[in-house]
């Protein structure tokens, strides 16, 4: 035991310092200890030296610590099983859309999937590595660089969410850069395309049909229309929210009604609270179903198919954006009627508009070079018969 001189006001301070406001080192023998709160109790870690001055300088590390809450026995490293269940139980919390979650726990899967055959468990094993086998089996598996690219963005997600509620100490994928893929151009259909599509639809999916076309809805937001979404005294059809559902983004609008949109949403029957319901089958014969995205994406594969014409259902979609733009409604107006758009997609219906507005100051200056063509030869021929007679 080292001895004491409680008289010697010197020794004492020789050998007892407060080097920071949280910190103090003292000695004991030769050796150094610090001396600081942690969580309520009192903490004297020996500093594993006989040095005064690098007491000091493990001091001011300490203190560095404690203020960014760093300091403290080392947990055990989290597992990327228990990460992503809390980051679940954060996006259900969230009330995230079903949809959404399900994307989500597809790639969860394949998180757990490619971490067992790599024989890790632990989330900072998650690092840029694993990231890159990740993409290589997406991209071999035949994944497109967008949906690869979301994916990727959900791993990084789960690592950010780990790091915020202190489950782990350090980012493994600290450096990463996500490049986002070029946008590819989406299927958009004319004017003329559209009808030829109505005209080869069944009559009970044509309606839902003519509003995605002339409301630029996505197909969730036209099957979760109600009618009292419907205001045909002011003429809009309200996109909402609805007990179990939210739209994408949460964008809630009102699109106005198009003279024709109105006219179909008049000769729709009224049986239920949904605008577009499923036809009645033996097992559900009331007409109080939601009509099912899949039958409707199926039955417009069979038209576009006998057409000759590529597209899904969300190509009603870019086609309003398209013809919007090119017939020259303002991006702002468009905006708030279809909600929110990627930057980058609008920025390509945009360049689409732009080489339309091109193609039109051509053929209006073709045709005034014609028309002062033909006022010259006009003039030509009227000198000539004044001569002649």
């Amino acid at each position: 035991m080292a001895h004491k001189f409680p008289n010697d006001k010197n020794r004492n301070r020789d050998h007892n310092e407060q080097v920071t406001e949280r910190v103090r080192i003292f000695q004991r023998g030769k050796r150094w200890y610090a001396n600081y709160q942690l969580n309520g109790k009192q903490m004297r870690p020996p500093l594993k030296t006989t040095s005064k001055k690098q007491a000091r300088l493990k001091a001011l590390k300490i203190d560095t610590e404690l203020e960014a809450g760093e300091h403290g026995p080392r947990k055990k490293p989290v597992a990327i099983a228990v990460a992503i269940t809390a980051y679940r139980d954060y996006l259900e919390a969230e009330d995230r859309a079903p949809k959404t979650l399900a994307k989500y726990e597809n790639v969860f899967d394949r998180m757990l999937a490619l971490a067992s055959r790599r024989k890790i468990a632990f989330l900072p094993h998650v690092d840029l590595t694993f990231l890159d086998a990740y993409r290589r089996q997406r991209k071999n598996e035949g994944a497109a660089p967008k949906t690869i690219h979301t994916e990727v963005t959900v791993v990084r997600q789960v690592v950010n969410f780990a790091l915020s509620r202190r489950l782990i100490a350090e980012d493994p994928l600290k450096g990463l850069k996500l490049k986002r893929p070029k946008p590819t151009e989406q299927p958009s259909w004319s004017r003329n395309e559209i009808r030829q599509i109505m005209e080869e639809s069944n009559e009970h999916y044509r309606s839902i049909l003519i509003i995605l076309a002339e409301t630029g809805m996505r197909v969730g937001e036209a099957k979760h229309l109600t009618w009292p979404d419907v205001d045909f005294k002011l003429g809009l059809i309200h996109v909402r929210a609805k007990d179990d559902w939210k739209p994408k983004t949460g964008d809630r609008r009102a699109i106005p009604m198009s003279p024709v949109a109105r006219a179909i949403l008049e000769l729709l029957p009224r049986k239920s609270r949904w605008v577009f319901t499923a036809r009645p089958t033996t097992k559900f014969p009331t007409a109080d179903r939601q009509i099912s995205e899949r039958r409707l994406l199926d039955h417009l594969k069979r038209v576009l198919k006998r057409l000759g014409l590529e597209g899904k259902v969300h190509s009603f979609r870019h086609s309003f954006i398209s013809n919007a733009l090119i017939n020259g409604t303002p991006e702002a107006i468009v905006r708030k009627w279809v909600g929110h758009v990627d930057p980058a997609i609008l920025k390509l219906y945009t360049h689409i508009a732009d080489e339309a507005s091109q193609a039109a100051m051509q053929r209006l200056s073709e045709l005034e070079t014609n028309n002062l063509h033909e006022e010259g030869q006009e003039k030509h021929d009227d000198e000539a018969n004044e001569e002649s007679d």
